[in-house]
């Protein structure tokens, strides 16, 4: 069975919703001193380096505060910052091996304080896409990537903007939903490059 790395997220959602008896989704006000105490509470027994992943950088915190909805300034200035954040491949080259990135798209390992550092983290892709139409799952907070690369062409520049977003979603979408793979260490160059690879190889299921 697929694990989802977004597991420990939401069981910290779940908990602090309990705590603060008001639903993420409300418009009401969530007192910030206690939200903070439980996820405190909630990784009391994570590593300390582990620790520093729950304090919010600063476009967390502004995505936070305009409810993932920014003003125009806000979600320029957050675009801007990321942008900076991103780092290219030295090679130039953005598309790995496709078989290896569906490997890693298809696997939800990774994110836990509790995984074990020796193992390959996944990209959990499958939890908000669909990457091919013999899926008979898939997550749907995401738009489904069938065809993903055909519809662009192939091009190279496509491919490139694919692995800018991989790794830095936030320089694209301000505010995004997706993580920041290659900006918060989750996956190696050489992985999105692989994923990439997923997206546009002709031969990929995705774009079959």
């Amino acid at each position: 069975m697929k694990k989802s790395w977004f597991a420990v997220l939401a069981a910290g959602a779940i908990a602090i919703t309990a705590y603060v008896g008001e639903a993420p989704a409300q418009q009401g006000k969530v007192d910030l001193a206690t939200t903070t105490k439980t996820m405190n509470a909630i990784f009391s027994k994570a590593p300390e380096a582990w620790k520093a992943k729950i304090v919010q950088d600063e476009t967390q915190k502004a995505c936070t505060t305009y409810r993932n909805s920014p003003p125009p300034a806000v979600a320029e200035q957050i675009s801007e910052r990321e942008k900076k954040n991103v780092v290219l491949p030295a090679d130039g080259k953005f598309l790995g091996d496709w078989k290896t990135g569906e490997r890693l798209a298809q696997s939800g390992y990774g994110g836990r304080h509790t995984d074990d550092p020796k193992r390959v983290m996944g990209g959990n892709c499958y939890a908000c896409h669909q990457l091919s139409k013999k899926e008979v799952s898939f997550g749907t907070m995401g738009p489904s990537l069938l065809e993903y690369g055909k519809i662009r062409k192939y091009k190279p520049e496509d491919a490139k903007a694919a692995y800018i977003k991989i790794y830095n979603a936030q320089a694209v979408f301000p505010c995004s939903n997706m993580p920041r793979l290659g900006h918060n260490k989750h996956l190696t160059e050489q992985q999105i490059k692989d994923i990439v690879a997923l997206l546009f190889d002709p031969e990929s299921p995705v774009n079959k």
